[in-house]
C-alpha cells in the first residue's frame, strides 16, 4: 500500500525553523588547496629557461627526422642508445672538443650532443594556441605569448614563479629570488603580483658590484646600530611595531643580499677564485665558453648556489631571413657547447642539499615560434621566414635534467612530410604550468584551462 505524508502548518513551521537555525549556525570555512598537479611536483629545485631568440628553426635541431625541405641540414649519426627524438646534424658539430684543449674538456665530462642525446627529452608539438586556425608568426605578439602565455598578459612567467613560491620562504633564511637575464617581459607584474617581480639584470652581472649601506661597518658599529633599532622599536605603541619590525627585517635582508651579491662566486668574469660546489669560475668558462648566452648560464649556476629557484636568459639571434644556410651552423656552436657543457657541469657540481646539481635542475630551451620555408629548403635569400603554417607553429622544445625520470623520449610526434601533429599537442601555457609544478609553485590561479601534463615526469 502506498503511503502518503501529510504536513500540518505547525509541523511545517517547526521544520522551517530548524532549517533556518542550522543555516544560521557559525561555520568554519577551510580553503581547499587542491589543484591539478603532476607526479613530479616539487622535484625541481632550479629551472634554467633559455630563449633561442628571434624564432628558431626547431626541425633542423630537435625534430630532425622530417623531410629535407623542413630540415636541410641532415640528421646526426651515432645517436646515444635510447634516444627517440630526431637529432639534427647541426647538433653534431663540436670543434670545441678537438685538440688538446678539447681533450681537457672531455676529461671534465663534456661530449658531443648526439652522444648524450638520451639525456634529453623533446616535446615536438608545443603550440601557443592549439585551438587557433593558424600559427602566430608575428614577432611582437608571439613574444608576448612567450613571456606571459597570452598577448598583453599582465603577469610574466618569472613573476608567476616568484608569486607561486611565496609561501616557501623560510623566516630568517636568505634565498635569492628568480632572476631574469634578458627580456624584461618575463618579469612584469602589477597589483598583488608586483611584489614578486624578479630582478632583471643586464651587462656584466655582479662583477662590478660593491655592497653599500652598512655592510662595511665594523662589528661594534653594526651592533650599536642594531641596538638603536631595537630601542626605537621598544618605545613605540605595540600596534605600531609591525611596520617597524618589517623595516628592521628589510634592512637585514638588504645587508644579506648585499653580501651575496658581493661574493667572489658571482664575479664570473674573474678566473682566479677557488672552487664553488666543486668547479672554479675558470673551469665553467672553459666548459661553457664566453660567447652568446654562456656568461648568463655561468652566472645562473652561481645564483643557484645561493638558492635562486629559476634563471631566464636570451641566447643568440636566429631570425635569419637571409643567409641561414651558411650562418646557422656557426651560430649553433654556441647552443651545442651550452648543452654539452651544462650536462657535464651539472653532473660535476655538488648540490648543497645533497647529490649533484643535475639531480635538482631542469634546463629548457624554446623560442617565440619556429620557422618556415613554405615547402622549400630555404627561401629565395637562402634563409627562412615565419608565418601561419605548421612549420612556424610547432616549437620542438628540449628538456634535460635529473628531474626527468626517463630521458631520451619524444613526447608527441609530427608527420615527416609536413609537420602535421600525429601525437599529442601541448599548449605553451601547459608547459609553463608543468614547469611551475616541478618547482612546487602554487599555480592554480594561472591558466585554469591549461593543466600541467605528467608525461614529462611519469
Amino acid at each position: 500500500m502506498k503511503q502518503t505524508t501529510s504536513l500540518t502548518r505547525r509541523g511545517f513551521l517547526r521544520r522551517a525553523g530548524a532549517a533556518l537555525a542550522a543555516s544560521s549556525a557559525p561555520m568554519v570555512w577551510i580553503p581547499n588547496p587542491a589543484f591539478a598537479q603532476t607526479s613530479g611536483r616539487g622535484r625541481v629545485k632550479h629551472l634554467l629557461y633559455i630563449r633561442l631568440s628571434g624564432g628558431f628553426r626547431f626541425p633542423a635541431a630537435f625534430n630532425a627526422d622530417v623531410g629535407d625541405e623542413l630540415n636541410p641540414f641532415g640528421r646526426a649519426s651515432g645517436r646515444a642508445p635510447g634516444t627517440e627524438w630526431g637529432v639534427g646534424g647541426l647538433l653534431a658539430r663540436a670543434p670545441f672538443l678537438e685538440g688538446a684543449a678539447g681533450q681537457a674538456l672531455r676529461a671534465l665530462g663534456m661530449r658531443p650532443v648526439p652522444e648524450m642525446a638520451n639525456q634529453i627529452s623533446v616535446v615536438p608539438c608545443v603550440d601557443h594556441e592549439p585551438l587557433s586556425a593558424s600559427a602566430d608568426g608575428n614577432h611582437g605578439t608571439a613574444l608576448e605569448r612567450w613571456y606571459s602565455g597570452s598577448v598583453d598578459g599582465p603577469v610574466g612567467f618569472f613573476t608567476m614563479i616568484g608569486y607561486g613560491l611565496r609561501d616557501r620562504m623560510t623566516p630568517g633564511q636568505v634565498s635569492l629570488p628568480p632572476f631574469v637575464l634578458g627580456g624584461a617581459g618575463m618579469g612584469r607584474g602589477i597589483g598583488k603580483y608586483a611584489a614578486h617581480r624578479p630582478p632583471v639584470l643586464a651587462g656584466e652581472g655582479f662583477d662590478r658590484f660593491r655592497v653599500q649601506g652598512g655592510s662595511d661597518l665594523a662589528p661594534w658599529a653594526r651592533a650599536m646600530a642594531d641596538r638603536a633599532d631595537a630601542h626605537m622599536r621598544d618605545r613605540q605603541h605595540p600596534g605600531l611595531r609591525g611596520g617597524i619590525d618589517a623595516y628592521i627585517e628589510s634592512r637585514k635582508a638588504t645587508r644579506a643580499y648585499g653580501e651575496i651579491f658581493a661574493s667572489d662566486a658571482l664575479k664570473i668574469g674573474s678566473t682566479s677564485g677557488p672552487p664553488v660546489d666543486g668547479l672554479t669560475n675558470r673551469q665553467l668558462a672553459d666548459m661553457l665558453g664566453d660567447g652568446g648566452g654562456a656568461r648568463g648560464v655561468r652566472l645562473a649556476l652561481r645564483l643557484f648556489h645561493f638558492g635562486s629557484p629559476a634563471v631566464y636568459l636570451d641566447e643568440g639571434g636566429y631570425d635569419l631571413h637571409s643567409g641561414e644556410e651558411g650562418s646557422l651552423p656557426a651560430r649553433m656552436l654556441n647552443v651545442n657547447r651550452l648543452i654539452s657543457g651544462l650536462e657535464a657541469a651539472l653532473k660535476a657540481l655538488t648540490h648543497p642539499a645533497g647529490g649533484r646539481y643535475w639531480d635538482h635542475t631542469m634546463v629548457v630551451m624554446g623560442s617565440e615560434f619556429s620557422r618556415t620555408t613554405r615547402g622549400q629548403k630555404f627561401n629565395s635569400a637562402r634563409g627562412s621566414d615565419h608565418g601561419g603554417d605548421l612549420a612556424t607553429r610547432f616549437m620542438s622544445m628540449p628538456f634535460m635534467g635529473g628531474a626527468i625520470p626517463r630521458p631520451g623520449r619524444r613526447l608527441g610526434e609530427t608527420r615527416a612530410s609536413d609537420l602535421k601533429a600525429v601525437g599529442k599537442v601541448y599548449s605553451y601555457r601547459s608547459v609553463l604550468k608543468t614547469l611551475m609544478d616541478g618547482l612546487g609553485c602554487q599555480h592554480d590561479e594561472f591558466f585554469p584551462a591549461d593543466p600541467p601534463f605528467d608525461d614529462l615526469y611519469a
